[in-house]
């Protein structure tokens, strides 16, 4: 699919096998803008004529158009889901977190708040790892803790499938009892930029800082090449 920002003009190509068939949101890779785009449905309609009688052939009469078949609108967000929505129009440096409620959580939000961050606690992995692989988080924060009933992935599991350009944008957190704080070793064999112990998670908000820096320092270029490309 193709988009074109209403903000800043700019072409934003967007891989069809994550349109959803619903509207959805997607963030201008430019300008940061939030735009509304039509999901897989509704663009299948509108190039196909989806509606309209087939014109007649040869001698045969003219079809007038048949009326549109009624589509109920899909129904409205959760209100907490509109206001982050909304929010994240405005934002520049937003993060999700995806752990069980804790002190662990508690501290590495606090930590990446006083980094300048946005914060949102995931409540919807779906929602969450789409936005994550729209671009719209540049840190995501979560475990590898087996799924919970009745949901078929985690946020960790997710984040193995993205793209590698959607990888290189996204700077990953993962805590567990199964790691040393910032083993590089560690990190590198989970695909993570950084590996935290919960014992540690009151203190590493300069070791976040750090890492965040020295990272941006590598693959900035990188990502702002992309972007450059995209949009041209």
């Amino acid at each position: 699919m193709q988009a074109t920002c209403s903000q800043c003009a700019s072409r934003i190509q967007i891989d069809d096998s994550k349109v959803p068939d619903r509207p959805f949101k997607v963030k201008c890779p430019k300008c940061q803008a939030l735009m509304t785009l039509p999901g897989k449905s509704a663009a299948a309609a509108h190039a196909e004529g989806e509606g309209y009688a087939a014109p007649a052939s040869g001698a045969e009469a003219f079809t007038a158009p048949a009326p549109a078949p009624y589509v109920p609108p899909p129904p409205p967000p959760s209100t907490a889901a509109a206001a982050r929505r909304e929010r994240l129009a405005d934002s520049q440096n937003d993060a999700i977190i995806a752990l069980a409620p804790g002190p662990a959580a508690t501290a590495l939000q606090a930590a990446l708040m006083s980094l300048s961050y946005h914060v949102d606690a995931v409540d919807d992995i779906e929602e969450g790892a789409r936005l994550v692989e729209q671009g719209v988080y540049e840190v995501a924060v979560t475990s590898r803790t087996p799924p919970e009933p009745g949901k078929p992935e985690t946020l960790a599991q997710r984040l193995l499938r993205l793209s590698p350009d959607s990888r290189r944008r996204l700077f990953v957190i993962l805590v567990g009892d199964e790691f040393r704080t910032a083993d590089g070793t560690q990190a590198w064999v989970a695909q993570a930029d950084l590996v935290v112990h919960p014992n540690d998670v009151s203190r590493c908000e300069h070791l976040i800082r750090s890492t965040l820096t020295e990272r941006k320092r590598l693959y900035q270029p990188l990502v702002d090449a992309r972007r450059r490309v995209e949009t041209d």
